[in-house]
């Protein structure tokens, strides 16, 4: 059985959420929009789609951080009986035409974690854009080869039970995105990764702290390449045991 749902993590996204959930209903019907926390404007606008019936509202009194918005977004998703997840965030970035793809692709390969894989424009950032190329280097040490082709696209999905339990052993914060795309695929996941467009706006909203959110990865990275290590040196006893 396939059935899946959208979740929508936003903190704050007051000006943005009403559209991105507009253009996702246009395919999936079913939407999980998880509240991390917003003040009284963000807060107000989700809970506009909830009385209007567009969308499975979620409120977190405190902010948690993204991983934990969309770990709640996955709890209710399974409390609900869906067998997998569309995780797209709340700020507009993402190319929703593309959506049609990602449904395709997750409904062939249902045992697959499916990732959108960013094109940008020139309105990307250039810090951005080497940060995402530093996080690609140690993704790729820590899978043992190119299975994510980007670790912080916030456009995928997830076949649910395989990321519940990943997502036991993650962050909370900017570091979930990635560590959760590693963990499933050390779980035997496979990846299926499609290129989308991915566009930042001038002034737009971004809850990216670079010091903390920095730290916070590079910490991440820290424990996963030693997981990683772990794992090659524990391979030979694993395949005696067989």
């Amino acid at each position: 059985m396939f059935s899946l749902c959208v979740v929508i993590p936003t903190y704050d996204n007051t000006d943005t959420i009403g559209q991105v959930v507009s253009a996702v209903r246009e395919q999936v019907p079913d939407v999980i929009v998880v509240d991390d926390g917003s003040a009284l404007p963000g807060r107000s606008a989700v809970e506009e789609l909830g009385r209007r019936k567009l969308a499975h509202v979620v409120h977190r009194e405190l902010n948690g951080g993204k991983g934990a918005a969309v770990k709640t977004g996955f709890e209710v998703a399974q409390s609900l009986g869906f067998t997998h997840v569309l995780q797209v965030d709340a700020d507009g970035q993402h190319d929703l035409a593309d959506l049609g793809r990602f449904l395709e692709t997750a409904r062939t390969h249902p045992q697959a974690l499916v990732l959108g894989s960013p094109v940008f424009d020139e309105s990307a950032p250039r810090g951005r854009l080497i940060g995402r190329q530093i996080t690609r280097f140690w993704t790729t040490i820590e899978t043992g080869g190119r299975k994510i082709t980007d670790p912080m696209c916030g456009f995928r999905v997830y076949p649910l039970q395989a990321a519940l339990e990943a997502s036991r052993r993650t962050g909370n914060r900017m570091e979930f995105d990635i560590e959760i795309a590693v963990r499933m695929v050390w779980a035997g996941v496979a990846t299926h990764n499609l290129p989308t467009k991915v566009r930042y706006f001038p002034g737009g909203l971004s809850h990216f702290h670079m010091f903390r959110d920095n730290a916070r990865i590079s910490w991440m990275h820290t424990r996963l390449v030693i997981g990683a290590i772990l794992r090659l040196l524990a391979r030979p006893f694993r395949r005696a045991a067989r």
